[in-house]
């Protein structure tokens, strides 16, 4: 059974996702939620805490629904690409809206470390995972290119939400991954 805060907690998100982060009211989040009008603040007491809330969710909701890929090593280069590109497709399509919501977040808490945390620390469990999967395939040069492979992880996903939804992931990534192993 949902409880009263996890309702909450997917209302927000569906609103930031969906409206932008000035959407995000604790009044809206109840509408959206189907609660009665109070429930949200009675446990985010103010907009930051519903903030903070907010960002802690999402980072827990994906490395809930990325534990298989995160939890994963790979010693073959269709392997990595086959689990990354799954990744994207499930943030850009099935998790769009979560994943819309984390990237406004990102632009919001860009001047606020502690709303940034849980977000940091989620990209910091990405990037290790990453390079270790780097050098295991013989990156020559693996700090280079896990910031480039970083970068355009982010760049299809941001493409996939914003410009072309079907865009093919698969040949990217292994474009990308290819590439990165060289440079």
């Amino acid at each position: 059974m949902t409880t009263t805060r996890e309702r909450s907690l997917d209302a927000a998100v569906h609103l930031v996702g969906t409206q932008g982060i000035r959407a995000l009211t604790h009044a809206r989040v109840d509408a959206q939620a189907g609660l009665p009008r109070g429930s949200t603040s009675n446990h985010f007491r103010t907009r930051d805490a519903l903030r903070a809330g907010v960002t802690t969710w999402i980072a827990e909701q994906e490395r809930g629904d990325l534990a298989a890929v995160l939890t994963r090593t790979f010693d073959d280069l269709e392997g990595f690409v086959d689990v990354f590109s799954s990744a994207i497709e499930l943030l850009t399509g099935p998790h769009a809206v979560r994943t819309r919501a984390r990237y406004a977040l990102f632009l919001e808490a860009a001047s606020d470390p502690e709303l940034f945390a849980p977000l940091r620390a989620q990209r910091e469990a990405m990037a290790a995972w990453s390079r270790n999967l780097l050098v295991t395939l013989g990156a020559k040069h693996p700090d280079t290119a896990l910031h480039a492979f970083m970068a355009f992880g982010d760049g299809i996903i941001l493409h996939r939400l914003t410009v072309d939804p079907d865009a093919p992931v698969r040949p990217s990534v292994d474009a990308a991954l290819r590439g990165c192993l060289v440079a």
